[in-house]
This record gives C-alpha cells, structure tokens and sequence, in this order.
C-alpha cells in the first residue's frame, strides 16, 4: 500500500515476531522520507550552512579582477589581507598582520605578519606574497580596473601607467618573510581600512604562474580544484549561474573561531525567485527585495525585512563621447528633469533619500555641496538652449541597465519623467549583469544606470571615480581642474581644509553633469532570523567567520 503521509502505521492487535523486522525497516523509510523534507534553511541551521543569494552570477574569484559586490563578498570569504574588519563597525583589525607600526608623518606602515598564517595548500603566507600580489595587481598588462587603488603607494602609480619599469622604485619591500613595510606617497587616513578592499588581497603567485602568465586575463588558477586562498573558507564547487559552495578551511590561522562549515551563494537574477525561495526555506538570505514587496513584509513579516543603512549612491552614467550627451546643457536637462521625490515616494519604500550629490551624506567632517535639483522649467530652458525644444530633433535616447525587477521599475520611472517634462523618446535596453559591465568598459551605451558602494568611509572612494585616469569612469568626461583639486586635496593635512576642497571638487563635476544623482540606498533584504552575526555595516561587510546559525 502507497504511504502518503509521514505519520507511521496504526499498529495491529497483535504482530507476528517474523514481521517486526520489516516493520522497522518501514518506520525507518517513514522517517527518512519526513527529513528529505526538510528545507536548506532547517538542515543549514542545524549543520552550519549558511544559504544566500547574491543577485547576478560571478565572472571571477580572482581578487585582483573583481569589480563588482557579489565577486567582493565571496573573494571576502577566500581570502583574507594584512588587517581584517571588526563585525560591528567594521575598524580595522589584526588580519594576516597581528601588529603594525606608523611613522610620526603617516606615510610608512611597517606590518609584521603571525607566524601561523597559510595558504590552502599549507604554504605560509609571507610578506614577499603581498610584494609579489601588488607588483601583479599594478602589472599594465592585467588591466585590473581597482589598480589605481593602489596609487596611494610611493611610486605605484608611475610603475601602473608604464612610466617606469622598477618595481624596486616602489614603496613597498618584503625586510624579512615576516615584516612588510609601506611607503606611501601621501597621509590616507582610510589607509588600514583600505586593505580589506579585494584589490589589496594576496594571491599565491607560485599557483597562478604554474597555470598560465600571472599578468594576463583568462589564468584557471580561480576555479574549483585549483584555487589557493588563505581565507577562513576554501572553494568546493563552482557550477556557473547555479551555485557556489565554499568549505571552512583546516588551515586558517584563525579556524577554531570559524563556526560556519560552509556557505551556499546562489546567483538569481529575478528578484521575484530568490523572494520566492526565502519564502519556500531554500534561501538564510537574499540578495535584496523587489520595491513591490517591502510594505508587505512590513506588514506582516516584519521579523524577515531588514533595511540597513549603506554607504551606496545610485546614479545615471551619461556617455560624454557620444552626441548630444557632449552638450552639458543637454545633461543638466536631463538631471534637472528628475523627479527624486517621486522615486522615494512612490517606488522605493526603504527608507532611502533623494541624492543630489554623488557622496552619501553623514561622513564626520564632510558635507556633500547642493547639485542640481529637480526643476522642470529650467530643464525644458536648457534642452531649447541646445536647440531641442520640446525634444524635437533628438534622436531616441537609449538607457541601459542590468536584469533586474528593481532596475527596470527605475528604468521606466525615468523614462516616463523624461517624456512627460522634456518630450524625449527614451527607449530602455535590458541586458545581463556581465554585459553590462562590458558594454560600460567598452563605452557602448548613452545612458547607464549605476550605483556605486563605498571601499572605505571617505568622501575620496566616490570622488576618485571621476579622475580622467580612473578605471571606473566610463563616463568619457575628464577635467585638469578637477584632478588637480583632487591632487592638493590628498596632499593637505588640516581635515577641514581637506573637506573643503573635496567639496569644491564633487561641486565641479555636479554642474559638469557627467552623471546624475538619483537617491541614497539602503540595503533592503530579507534575512532568517536563525543567521547570528550579521550586523548592520554602511559598507554592507559581513565577515564570514563571525557569522553563525541557531536552529
């Protein structure tokens, strides 16, 4: 007879002994079949693995080349730099480094590594790593887009741009296995912060060389099997836009503080699926939540919504190189045609607000100056000035962004706001997240919408994306004014005259208009109330080996 339910048999009056040991055979199957309906929530909570979503899929684990936050979190897991980032506010802690020293004038950092430090492979990690990672990071040929991250090191900057070819002549020297010393070309006050960013990580160059050159794209040393890192976690599987599943590592130096035993990152790009599958158990996590969904769960799941803040800008990319978006008049139309109240009102629902400035406010020391605010008038006084009245004469305008139900709500929000105020026929191009990112490289797009998060709490990691050198510009718009502000900044030691100048720099590239603000993030997911350890950080940082799961 077909059993269809997990409850067990009613018993007869009375058992024959020979039956009793298919009997328990039976109750066994019974049983069994009950647990194989667990969900991936309830056995994660109990065996300690975490299961998350992390929206698009992964191009590549290689720190030095990661560019976007999914590859940023899982790179996070398998590596680990000279500091490491506390759980609650994330200042800098020991990392592969247990000490370090700073000279009087804030330019030399001497690190000395522990002594247990490793790699996967059971090699130690040692200060000729970080040199030999860095030479490779700054290497022209690998064209890593976060190098010039690296141009706070004396020297680095000429060594990145092929000026020189002396890697001696830069401020970074291995004294002995165990201690690192840093030269760097001015005082950073975010500097220890900065060396959790991917970009500062330490690959095992012995690992990629014996695979491929270490300074082109394209090496294997990333996939499963292959790849080496020196993270509290080890790569397991990879299966491209299914899963990836990283293991804690035996030879962390750290391992008997690591209480996760493995995390599940799943790559969904419908934001309505990875809500369907936290809501179905399968998901601790999601990546975030679709805007249509937040008053519900407010509503009636409140103990699932999490809105955290985030140090997170979104904005448009205008394409400067390309007609009629060389014409500052026809971007500033375009920006002053933006009706941000609305978005926050009526679409976003998470607590986010209306930006008018690239750098989020709440920095200490640091106020974002007035951009352009919305106003129809004067943007239909602009778009005339450049000799579109009405729209008329403009060509349909092409905005570009990456698969997602959020992103097209955007998409068409400002398409019907710039329609109904400037007569522009906007037409909306959707493409996957990788495309995307190329098609920005490459300059292939008019409009792009973007965000931007923060590597570190500083006005400069959203101010440098618009130097004429920066590999995140994209936008085609370059300014010596603007470079130049940027240079004397860094190079002034008073924190308020610092401030100011920055301001004077973001208010230049405001009224330039290369891109437009549009709001303030938040972080808005959908988060177990079994996940510990997963704290509310502006840069939206979880250190792994801080997390765990309660059944």
């Amino acid at each position: 007879m077909a059993m269809t339910s997990c409850r067990s048999p009613q018993p007869a009056l009375a058992t024959p002994a020979w039956l009793l040991p298919a009997l328990g055979a039976l109750l066994f199957l019974l049983l069994t079949g009950c647990l194989r309906h667990e969900t991936a929530v309830q056995v994660g909570n109990r065996e300690q693995s975490l299961h998350r979503g992390i929206g698009s899929d992964v191009g590549d684990l290689d720190p030095q080349l990661a560019t976007n936050i999914a590859e940023g979190d899982i790179v996070s897991a398998l590596f680990e730099g000279l500091v490491a980032e506390d759980p609650a506010d994330l200042h800098p802690v020991p990392g592969v480094a247990e000490s370090w020293e700073i000279s009087s004038d804030r330019l030399t950092y001497t690190f000395h590594l522990r002594a247990d430090a490793r790699w996967s492979n059971g090699a130690p990690v040692t200060a000729r790593d970080f040199v030999a990672s860095w030479r490779r990071i700054l290497t022209p040929s690998l064209g890593a887009g976060n190098a010039d991250l690296l141009h706070l090191i004396q020297g680095a900057e000429a060594f990145h741009k092929g000026l020189s070819r002396d890697f001696s002549q830069v401020g970074v020297t291995a004294v002995d296995a165990r201690t690192l010393r840093v030269t760097l070309e001015h005082p950073a006050p975010y500097f220890l912060s900065l060396l959790s960013n991917p970009a500062w990580l330490p690959v095992p160059l012995s690992v990629i060389t014996a695979l491929g050159s270490p300074v082109e794209r394209g090496n294997p040393w990333t996939r499963a099997g292959s790849l080496v890192g020196n993270g509290p976690f080890i790569l397991k599987t990879w299966e491209p836009n299914q899963r990836l599943v990283v293991e804690k590592s035996p030879t962390y130096w750290d391992a008997a503080h690591v209480r996760l035993k493995a995390v599940y990152f799943y790559p969904i790009d419908s934001l309505d699926t990875e809500e369907r599958a936290f809501r179905s158990g399968q998901l601790h996590l999601t990546y975030v939540l679709p805007f249509g969904k937040v008053e519900s769960y407010r509503r009636d799941s409140p103990q699932f919504l999490r809105a955290d803040p985030y140090f997170d800008s979104y904005f448009l990319r205008l394409n400067t190189r390309r007609p009629p978006f060389d014409d500052d008049r026809v971007r500033r139309a375009l920006a002053q045609a933006v009706d941000r109240d609305a978005l926050i009102g009526k679409i976003l629902h998470g607590g986010q607000r209306a930006a008018t400035a690239i750098t989020p406010p709440g920095l200490p020391g640091y106020t974002p100056p007035a951009g352009l605010v919305t106003d129809f008038n004067a943007a239909r006084r602009l778009l005339a000035e450049a000799g579109f009245p009405g729209g008329r004469g403009l060509p349909t305008i092409e905005l570009l962004y990456n698969h997602s139900e959020n992103h097209r709500v955007l998409a068409e929000a400002l398409q019907e706001m710039w329609r109904r105020e400037l007569g522009l026929e906007v037409r909306l191009v959707n493409q996957e997240f990788k495309v995307v990112l190329d098609e920005r490289r490459a300059g292939h797009y008019q409009i792009l919408l973007s965000d931007w998060v923060g590597d570190y709490l500083d006005p400069v990691t959203f101010l440098d994306l618009w130097r004429s050198d920066s590999g995140n510009n994209h936008t085609g718009w370059a300014s010596p004014e603007y470079d130049d502000r940027l240079f004397a900044a860094a190079r002034t030691a008073d924190p308020a005259d610092r401030a100011r100048q920055l301001a004077r720099a973001e208010a230049l590239m405001l009224a330039a208009a290369p891109v437009i603000p549009l709001y303030y993030n938040t972080h808005v997911f959908l988060c177990q109330p079994s996940v510990k350890g997963w704290l509310p950080t502006l840069l939206d940082h979880h250190p792994y080996k801080h997390v765990w799961l309660e059944e």
